[in-house]
């Protein structure tokens, strides 16, 4: 079978070289270039790897970095996989829709337009129908976004629930890895031993995304989910690995059981399509008092090429009318270049990347 060819952006990044090591020896897709700044024009990329914790293949290693070319990935590609901040995504992107490619982006610049797709296909996979609402959709051109690392997360264990129960109240604190921060991340001296309860624009985005992701679309449009949602970020020591503290009242009021079972069920579309970066289990429940841990639980997920894509949850209890668990995601996988994978696996699977 021909592969289809795509285009990484910001492949100097951190979430660009993970989009490479989820390309390697992909079943559908084929990496045609890597593309980032003027300024790392013709770089190898082993020169500027910042993945530690996988080994790529030597050849890999040796394909060399251009500028971005707007007219060249579009002659040449079906899917640009953006790895771009935030504050230069946008026009990249919105440029390459309108010439016709397909764009899967971790930046946050498009999320909340209302005809683009914040999308997490265990979640909300039937939101993809908006890229045909796009104006560049007829000449083959639009734009998923996958949501916020600490969303991505948060959001599978809440579908589970919001199915099996209704959710009313959902009240959310982080405890974020450095690689979040892109690289190099936090100053090693503002974060070794140290708490920083602050990360700019993340309660904001958590507490908005949530609610479109959950929400029903409509008409063509989202309506957003109607439980209330509150969100407290901060930054930890930590290099790989997002853990969440998750407060939830339901509105059908269930059991610890009940919960447990709910989450173990949990099955969803990648499952059941079988997309070769999707998880056996999207929710991976650990009856250990301490678990889930970065150390232990990051890179959670089978098969081989889906670790580090499962979200790990525990210590699932009851206080009153509220029920209270621990969650753990891969921020750069799960979170970031793995949710764009599972993105685009799932729009190829649905035939809408024709």
């Amino acid at each position: 079978m021909k592969k289809t060819q795509v285009a990484v952006l910001g492949a100097t990044g951190i979430i660009g070289q993970r989009f490479v090591q989820l390309l390697e020896d992909h079943p559908w897709f084929e990496i045609q270039g890597l593309y980032a700044s003027e300024r790392s024009e013709g770089k190898r990329l082993g020169e500027v790897n910042k993945v530690k914790d996988h080994i790529f293949m030597p050849e890999t290693m040796d394909r060399k970095v251009v500028q971005i070319d707007i007219a060249k990935i579009a002659k040449s590609c079906r899917i640009a996989f953006s790895g771009l901040p935030s504050e230069i995504a946008k026009d990249y992107e919105s440029q390459l829709a309108e010439a016709g490619v397909a764009v899967f982006s971790n930046a946050a610049s498009h999320r909340m337009r209302h005809d683009v797709p914040l999308l997490i296909p265990e979640v909300n996979p039937g939101h993809l129908e908006l890229v045909k609402r796009q104006p560049t959709f007829a000449k083959g051109g639009f734009i998923v976004t996958n949501a916020n690392c600490s969303t991505t997360g948060l959001a599978p264990p809440l579908k589970a629930m919001q199915d099996a129960f209704g959710l009313q109240q959902v009240v959310v604190s982080t405890y974020q890895a450095v690689s979040g921060a892109g690289y190099p991340g936090v100053p090693s001296l503002d974060i070794l031993g140290n708490v920083v309860p602050y990360i700019k624009g993340e309660e904001e985005k958590m507490e908005a995304e949530i609610l479109k992701m959950l929400g029903t679309l409509k008409a063509g449009k989202v309506a957003d989910a109607k439980f209330e949602m509150l969100a407290s970020c901060a930054r930890v020591p930590v290099l790989n690995g997002h853990l969440e503290s998750v407060v939830v009242r339901c509105v059908k009021e269930p059991s610890v059981e009940d919960v447990i079972k709910a989450m173990r069920r949990f099955r969803a579309e990648p499952q059941e399509l079988e997309l070769p970066t999707a998880p056996k289990e999207a929710i991976i429940i650990r009856d250990e008092l301490d678990r889930p841990q970065p150390q232990w639980d990051v890179n959670a997920g089978e098969p081989a090429r889906a670790r580090g894509m499962a979200v790990t949850v525990g210590r699932i209890r009851k206080k009153d009318k509220y029920v209270k668990f621990f969650l753990l995601s891969h921020n750069t996988l799960r979170g970031g270049a793995g949710g764009s994978m599972l993105n685009a696996e799932l729009a190829y699977a649905k035939g809408i990347l024709k």
